[in-house]
């Protein structure tokens, strides 16, 4: 083999370990396990700053064996956006996401198996007790949506809501 042989092979596996590596980059890059990506979403879509929003503030609590958001129940028109202010006033950690129950029920599922997934996405927020996040949101779709912490054994204790999108 010549010199040149072993440097053009040297160069295609170079090549190839660096296009695998961009591969799995991209793969671990988006939100969540693989297949958690959210692009598309039950109840709406994030928000515009640039545009009027009102401000709903929204508490994480938890105590003697329940856990709760307060308000539990949030009503909105279609077309509204709305700017939801979470603050964690309890001693966990608390998440909130906003889907469809379905939706919801079947990322339960995946949390229950990676209980310490994190959430930067636009519907949802995982929070350090006393810590404080904002989801600005545009609600784009009339229906009933749930917003819960998926933390395992959370929702079960009480720590789930609703938001009811009324037709204009």
């Amino acid at each position: 083999m010549t010199k040149a042989n072993i440097r053009s092979g040297a160069a295609s596996l170079l090549a190839a370990g660096l296009m695998t590596g961009l591969l799995v980059t991209s793969v671990l890059a988006e939100p969540g396990e693989p297949g958690h990506a959210h692009k598309v979403f039950a109840a709406g879509e994030p928000g515009d700053a640039t545009k009027p929003f009102r401000v709903i503030d929204v508490a994480m609590t938890e105590g003697d064996g329940t856990m709760a958001y307060d308000p539990a129940s949030i009503v909105v028109k279609v077309g509204e956006q709305v700017k939801i202010v979470l603050h964690n006033k309890g001693a966990l950690d608390h998440e909130f996401m906003l889907d469809s129950v379905e939706k919801n029920a079947k990322h339960r599922i995946a949390m229950q198996k990676n209980p310490e997934m994190e959430h930067d996405d636009p519907n949802g927020r995982r929070l350090k007790p006393a810590g404080t996040s904002e989801i600005l949101w545009k609600f784009s779709k009339a229906g009933t949506f749930e917003f819960a912490c998926l933390i395992p054994g959370h929702s079960e204790a009480g720590m789930k809501g609703v938001v009811i999108v009324s037709a204009k």
